[in-house]
């Protein structure tokens, strides 16, 4: 039995033995082929990353292959070189002006800066340069890895002498061609330079935002002396951090704002941060102890910055400054459309920081701006302003009554000269260009008249309730002369008086066909640039509550003057680089905003508007100055805002758009005769540019109705097709005298009891009973025949009135 046993256990180890070899024997195999594997991926990446570099080294060949290596003195110049004059010029080439950098610099020798500031701008920058030579290769890869696969976000990979080429010899565009000649010229600097050259170079030319006073400074010592009052090398420790911190985003990173004031709490926060986060780079790289690093943390430097200060520059005027920024506004356009991003989607901040860049190019790249403002007509607006604008001072407000004016081009949009201000060491404000001001109701034409008669609801000669009335949320509403003329007045009449109670009923009749309460903005005003606003939906916007500027309400009618076609007023017709290349080129984009029919209808009534000189003698005045101006066609519309804050007066002729708005900076009651001398202002103004240039004014040509204008026969009585209608069980006749009234579509309808805009059951029912007799009925009802109006009433409508117009919101 124990034998047995024996046998047994022997037999099970003698089958234990070979199954463990077995094991042993596939665990080795497996570890074999993993080592095969692993000698097989080195060859591989060995053989590839040698591939790899062979064909990177020569794209990298290609790419610089028609760069020619820069010398050691052209390097010195190139890097050294800060601005080139650019300058601004009238329509013709003529110059208006070099254009002053606001970029301050005073260049400072090595031993003149802290080594404090260079150590902070070295650890937090560039922690390798005194290692490396030029290019860091693996930070370079690391930033191609990142732009070609988008992953990493930014991860950065220059050194501070690639950041030095970038600012100082090549552009910002992002090709790998440019990042190759970046590190060629940068290897070629580090070859030439020693590290403490380049880094005071650096200082000496990178920007560092805003000092006390608002201006750009570039460069260490501006930086101390601007924020801390102190030379660049008598910096403290967070003094230093902090300027060390500020070329990555000045703008951002700057404690003062445009002005030189300091910013508030959350925006200094931004400089703040990036100071701490230069200090913690001195503290890692070992530049300084932690016992500094925690000192220089929790000094409060707000303490240290300079208080705001008078900037000592001198200001070239509203014709430098409007050309200036006119030409920042298509560079800042193109530099964010460049970038890819869409500007609607910036924030202030961002845009800030676009535009400053933008002036930063113009002030130092040695452009050329072209404007469209034509030199012989600039001066002589200046000169009627100083000359004419006494007409418009009446003693009813504190100091000057301002004006802005603009002279437009009615095919183009060009706008040929403008009147920015009296008096510019009084008001800097450019107050033809940028000052907002409620439009009175200039805005009528644009915004109710004009929409209202391309939908077709009504003709120049259909009929609005003009019966006393109030707003829906109380308080009445009164025309400028009186609450209202019980009766219903033509579109025609209504315009040439500038009555509010038609138009208001216009207004909210077309919101209601139309189902949109902002329905004139929407489909009419923002096609040419009217700002948004909320304000455009109130009852009173079409009284003209509504603000805007001067070249905003010109262009707008320049649009009506233009066919119904909208070209964008602007200034600047050309900006090319020092070798002629162009930058930046004006491209007209017509925008179609009324049909040509509208346009037409409305040039005619406005035309009745100065030929009944009922709220402006301005065509008196204007032949009574110049006979010739009989040969021009003016058109044109006024308005005045409540207690006369606001006088405006914009005219057209065939080929030329003027606009003219008065009032106080701070919005104060005139006379109210504060229109008249707006006008009076306008003629000679007007006049003084015709005796330079008559040719702008098309004399001879004239404003024509289009040929797809409808002309109806409508009843005077009514402004509908003249006939026979029932309502409520009587038959009514609306007979003439008949007249042509003029529509943009469909024409003019059938005569009804209910024929026009607005007015009351009680008010249909005296305009009919008042000027109707009622003769006995028919077996179909009463026939209803209109007589002639009340003497009183022709008395009134024909009365001589007030040449002022009051708007009342």
């Amino acid at each position: 039995m124990d034998n047995q046993n024996n046998s047994r256990n022997t037999e099970q180890h003698s089958n234990k033995v070979p199954e463990k070899k077995k094991i042993f024997l596939i665990i080795n195999v497996v570890i074999r082929v993993l080592q095969s594997l692993f000698v097989f991926a080195v060859v591989i990446l060995l053989l590839g990353g040698a591939l790899g570099l062979g064909i990177g080294m020569g794209y990298f060949a290609f790419l610089v292959e028609d760069t020619q290596p820069p010398t050691k003195e052209e390097l010195q110049t190139e890097i050294s070189d800060i601005t080139e004059v650019s300058r601004m010029t009238y329509a013709d080439g003529t110059n208006i002006a070099m254009i002053k950098s606001d970029l301050v610099r005073t260049r400072v020798d090595s031993e003149h800066i802290s080594p404090l500031l260079k150590k902070a701008i070295i650890s937090t920058e560039d922690e390798y340069f005194e290692e490396h030579k030029g290019v860091v290769p693996k930070a370079v890869i690391r930033a191609l890895v990142s732009d070609a696969t988008g992953m990493g976000g930014s991860s950065g990979g220059s050194t501070l002498t690639q950041q030095l080429v970038k600012q100082q010899i090549l552009t910002d565009e992002t090709t790998f061609k440019r990042k190759a000649n970046e590190i060629l010229l940068a290897y070629r600097i580090e070859k030439y330079f020693s590290k403490d050259e380049i880094v005071t170079t650096y200082l000496n030319v990178s920007p560092f935002g805003r000092n006390n006073k608002g201006e750009n400074i570039a460069g260490v010592e501006e930086a101390a002396k601007g924020l801390f009052g102190k030379n660049a090398n008598d910096l403290t420790l967070p003094q230093a951090a902090f300027i060390a911190g500020l070329p990555q985003s000045p703008i951002i990173y700057t404690p003062y704002s445009n002005t030189g004031a300091l910013k508030d709490d959350e925006n200094m926060a931004y400089g703040m941060k990036r100071k701490d986060f230069v200090l913690f780079s001195m503290y890692r790289e070992k530049a300084i102890t932690k016992e500094e690093y925690e000192a220089a943390k929790s000094y409060d430097l707000k303490q240290d910055f300079q208080p705001q200060q008078e900037s000592n520059q001198n200001t070239e005027g509203y014709l430098y400054n409007a050309v200036l920024e006119q030409a920042t506004n298509a560079v800042m356009d193109i530099n964010i459309e460049k970038a890819g991003v869409k500007k609607e989607t910036l924030d202030d901040l961002g845009l800030s920081q676009y535009k400053d860049q933008a002036r930063n190019e113009i002030q130092n790249r040695g452009y050329t701006i072209q404007s469209t403002i034509d030199q012989t007509v600039y001066d002589t607006m200046q000169n009627a302003v100083a000359n004419f604008g006494y007409m418009l001072d009446d003693g009813y407000g504190a100091g000057l009554v301002e004006t802005g004016n603009v002279l437009m081009d009615n095919k183009t949009g060009k706008i040929i000269g403008f009147v920015a201000g009296r008096d510019f060491n009084v008001s800097q404000s450019n107050h033809a260009l940028d000052t907002v001001r409620q439009v009175g109701s200039t805005i009528k034409p644009i915004s109710v008249y004009g929409p209202a008669i391309d939908q077709g609801m009504i003709g120049s000669e259909s009929r609005l309730a003009n019966y006393p009335i109030s707003y829906r949320g109380g308080g009445e509403l009164t025309n400028a002369t009186n609450s209202g003329t019980n009766t219903f007045d033509t579109v025609r009449h209504s315009l040439e008086w500038s009555y509010n109670i038609p138009v208001y009923h216009l207004n909210e009749a077309m919101k209601t066909q139309m189902g949109d309460d902002n329905f004139s903005y929407n489909n009419y005003l923002s096609k040419m640039n009217y700002p948004a606003s909320d304000a455009w939906a109130y009852e009173s916007a079409p009284l003209g509550s509504v603000e805007t500027t001067v070249l905003t309400q010109t262009n707008g009618f320049q649009a009506l003057a233009n066919k119904g076609q909208y070209q964008k007023g602007y200034m600047i017709e050309k900006i090319t680089d020092n070798s002629g290349k162009v930058i930046y080129e004006h491209k007209e984009t017509p925008v179609q905003v009324y049909s040509e029919a509208t346009a037409s209808i409305m040039n005619d009534m406005m035309r009745s508007v100065l030929d009944s000189k009922i709220t402006t003698p301005f065509k008196n005045m204007i032949n009574g100055l110049n006979p010739t101006f009989g040969n021009v066609d003016w058109v044109g519309k006024t308005g005045t805002t409540n207690f006369y804050k606001d006088a405006w007066l914009v005219v057209s002729t065939p080929t030329i758009t003027l606009g003219s708005w008065t009032g106080y900076d701070i919005p104060t009651a005139m006379s109210p005769n504060s229109g008249d001398q707006n006008s009076a202002y306008l003629a000679n103004l007007a006049n003084a540019i015709y005796s330079v240039r008559p040719d702008l004014f098309g004399a001879g040509e004239k404003f024509t109705l289009s040929k797809d204008v409808i002309k109806s026969k409508v009843s005077s009585f009514t402004g509908e097709k003249p006939g026979t209608f029932t309502y409520n069980g009587g038959t009514y006749t609306a007979p003439g005298p008949n007249v042509e009234s003029f529509y943009a579509k469909d024409g003019a309808p059938k005569s009804q009891y209910k024929f026009g805009y607005g007015g009351s059951d009680a008010n249909y029912s005296a305009y009919w009973g008042r000027y109707a007799t009622t003769t006995p009925s028919s077996s179909a009802g009463s026939t209803t025949t209109p007589s002639s109006e009340k003497k009183e009433d022709k008395k009134k409508e024909n009365s001589t009135p007030s040449s002022s117009e009051k708007n009342n919101n």
